[in-house]
């Protein structure tokens, strides 16, 4: 009794020990900095004013220290478009970064940039923006190993315009895109679907920039694949709304939407956090050989966007990766764990 008593109480001064070593605090800091470190640096590029999908990633991405965050830039939508109609949508959605980024207080400052409030107007020609300026000199960077992932959530305005504005930064960056309608050998599209993907139609001549002029190393997740990330209405209540503000938060979010649309639309029980992947496409890459290695990807050659938003067929076109299938529970494990962890 006496030696169980002891082993017992050892155990108790080692998890102790353990958990104040490895900083189990707030937010980043919930990991053991010494073991948990940046290997990659990421650009988020989102319309956070828009769908609340983004706000749950740039969440996770916050609370993941694998991830160096050079920057957060708002973005716009469509004119007129149902979640933000006003004119002024990127500057609203870096606010609502602002606010996420208040809650969740990251040991390091991170800038919050809006991007232009409209689209491109043709593809040759790039809109002006400090986010821009920001992409290309992030790229440019020699003071830093670490390889540069923009991860975006939305249209391509920013992107595609830094590329356009100075083309050496494609061969420096890997763009994690969100968006565009399914590859017909793949999967097939969705009850009712419209052919025009709300993403890719953002920003069309965007698009075709990165599609149709570009070499960047492009990763897509078209519709079918971010369709995946359901999160079930339980689980949103059991484990995200009870952690802490920034669960409350977000919670809130898709709560105060589905209030809204609720005579409009029947949401069922589930949402989809289709944004949610650009957080395990990165921060949840493998140990060794890194790579998202848990989700399946195919390699196709980058078809054209034409003028309507549609993919045309184009044998010459640059490899990109289509991701097919998502390792759903892997990114939704984490966030619920580290949601916990910072609530602690």
């Amino acid at each position: 009794m006496k030696k169980l008593y002891i082993r017992t109480a050892l155990n108790l001064i080692i998890t102790t020990a353990i958990f104040s070593c490895t900083g189990f605090a707030q937010n980043r800091n919930v990991f053991n900095n010494e073991l948990v470190q940046p290997r990659m640096r990421v650009i988020i590029d989102n319309d956070f004013s828009g769908d609340p999908d983004g706000l749950f990633q740039l969440a996770h991405h916050l609370l993941s220290p694998s991830v160096e965050i050079s920057a957060i830039i708002g973005s716009h939508l469509r004119p007129d478009d149902g979640f933000d109609n006003s004119k002024t949508q990127a500057d609203n959605a870096a606010a609502k970064a602002s606010e996420l980024l208040k809650m969740l207080k990251p040991g390091s400052k991170i800038q919050v940039i809006a991007g232009s409030n409209t689209g491109m107007t043709s593809d040759s020609v790039p809109v002006k923006s400090k986010a821009v300026d920001v992409i290309i000199k992030e790229a440019l960077r020699t003071d830093t190993k670490l390889p540069l992932y923009v991860v975006c959530g939305a249209g391509l305005t920013e992107i595609a315009s830094a590329v356009l504005t100075n083309p050496e930064i494609a061969k420096k960056i890997t763009l994690v895109w969100i968006g565009g309608p399914e590859y017909t050998d793949l999967a097939y599209p969705p009850p009712n679907y419209t052919p025009l993907e709300y993403n890719l139609g953002i920003d069309i001549h965007a698009a075709k920039v990165i599609f149709n002029k570009s070499s960047i190393a492009l990763w897509q997740v078209p519709r079918n694949a971010y369709r995946q990330a359901l999160l079930p209405y339980s689980e949103l209540l059991f484990k995200i709304k009870p952690k802490g503000e920034t669960g409350k938060y977000l919670a809130g979010a898709i709560e105060n939407l589905m209030q809204r649309i609720v005579k409009y639309v029947n949401t069922g029980e589930t949402y989809i956090l289709g944004d949610s992947p650009l957080v395990l496409l990165t921060a949840l890459q493998s140990s060794f050989e890194a790579d998202p290695s848990s989700s399946y990807y195919v390699l196709k050659a980058a078809p054209k966007i034409n003028d309507q938003g549609l993919y045309q067929f184009n044998n010459t076109g640059r490899n990109i990766r289509v991701y097919d299938k998502l390792d759903i529970q892997l990114m939704f494990n984490d966030f619920f764990a580290k949601l916990e962890l910072n609530n602690k």
